[in-house]
């Protein structure tokens, strides 16, 4: 196959839309599931150029106004489905320009798969933090240019493999003010698609980074941590962990058993302290 034709195939499996309601994964969704109205927002899906294609993602803001400060959410291993769109809507609510582009569009759609375990084989392996880095910071450029954004405003929150992704974006981004991440796993063995975990950058912060972790989360172990905080420690960061000692992993998704109410609106109350206070917000 010539060159220009690998990259026609390539391209026809680059996903130009995002997923409609939840991941099929995490069917049924649960009575405690909250729904954001967009009333008052401009909200809906956009085309944010990132190298040689075009990602879908999901924008949301206030109708009225602009010079928003601008927060990017990042997924849950589900993709960008309706929990992650509504995240935005609530940023919204608050004056935000939210962000959340599909980090998996070059690799594949994960709505439609039965499992994590399938999401993780067929599509998660396959993305490389390099990747992830250059699509936050094309979703940036993309607020900029939109002239609604206050990009020197910049902060970003993630969920679950967002929310590793939110301490490897402060080593990285030397615009941003400040992350929160919530539940991201802190510690891996380094491979070619993800050289670097959070532990191993704790020292090349670039902004404080608030961590919201569950007790009784089982795929993070306590020690990990621990590991981390001594190393944020050591490197005299101004970050900081908070761990709910009742809490399960994905204690934030309303949508899913696991859902923690108390620890949720706690952590969510603190994000936005933390992003006022290191003039994200």
């Amino acid at each position: 196959m010539s060159d220009t034709l690998t990259e026609l195939h390539r391209r026809d499996f680059l996903a130009t839309k995002l997923a409609a309601g939840f991941a099929l994964a995490v069917q049924p969704i649960t009575a405690d599931t909250i729904t954001t109205s967009a009333e008052g927002l401009v909200a809906g899906e956009v085309n944010i150029p990132s190298g040689d294609v075009s990602i879908p993602a999901y924008r949301a803001m206030p109708a009225a106004g602009k010079a928003f400060p601008v927060v990017l959410v990042v997924q849950e291993i589900f993709g960008v489905h309706e929990h992650i769109k509504d995240v935005c809507r609530r940023f919204g609510k608050l004056g935000y320009l939210a962000i959340a582009p599909e980090m998996y569009a070059r690799q594949g759609d994960v709505s439609k798969l039965q499992n994590i375990q399938e999401i993780f084989q067929k599509v998660v392996s396959k993305v490389p933090d390099a990747q992830v880095m250059a699509d936050l910071d094309a979703a940036v450029d993309w607020a900029a240019k939109s002239g609604k954004g206050d990009v020197a405003r910049l902060g970003i929150t993630g969920f679950c493999w967002g929310g590793r992704v939110v301490w490897l974006y402060a080593a990285h981004s030397a615009k941003l003010k400040a992350g929160v991440a919530w539940y991201g796993r802190l510690v891996g063995q380094a491979s070619e698609m993800t050289p670097k975990h959070p532990v191993d950058v704790a020292a090349s912060l670039k902004a404080p980074v608030l961590g919201l972790y569950g007790g009784q989360d089982q795929g993070i172990p306590q020690d990990t941590v621990e590991k981390m905080r001594a190393a944020l420690k050591a490197a005299g960061k101004p970050s900081e962990i908070v761990v709910y000692p009742q809490a399960g992993h994905g204690f934030n998704a309303d949508y899913r058993p696991g859902y923690n109410k108390e620890a949720a609106e706690d952590g969510w109350k603190r994000l936005q302290d933390w992003f006022k206070q290191n003039k994200a917000g």
